[in-house]
């Protein structure tokens, strides 16, 4: 349980970390994004473009995963800033930090395979 403001820094810590590390997720998703418009135009083939779009769609989820997180962290971000303000040694729900961190590994983990199959599909049509 968060009982100093030290520990309340230290939250803020892991926020602005998990919000860059988000940040580039988005930033990349848009790449991804990029080219499977550069594949569409490119390819034909029904098989194929069946499998864009299970990718696109896919892409599409991530990205609204991607938009919950980062504003869960952004309220519970002005959760600290106001228990700061008004003094207080921990925000009103701690069990929340520790929730997020599994949100955030979670997504860590399904993101990553989710790139893996994409750079195989890649592959397989490059």
């Amino acid at each position: 349980m968060v009982t100093t403001t030290n520990d309340l820094t230290d939250l803020h810590f892991e926020h602005r970390l998990w919000a860059n590390e988000l940040n580039f997720f988005v930033d990349e998703v848009k790449i991804f994004e990029h080219r499977l418009e550069e594949l569409v135009n490119k390819y034909t083939k029904q098989e194929m473009l069946a499998e864009l779009e299970q990718f696109q769609n896919q892409f599409i989820r991530q990205k609204e995963v991607l938009d919950e997180l980062r504003h869960n962290i952004k309220v519970h971000e002005q959760k600290i800033a106001q228990a700061l303000q008004r003094g207080d040694e921990a925000p009103t729900d701690p069990s929340f930090h520790e929730h997020m961190r599994g949100e955030i590994e979670s997504f860590r983990s399904i993101y990553k395979d989710l790139k893996t199959k994409f750079y195989n599909f890649m592959r397989k049509y490059m």
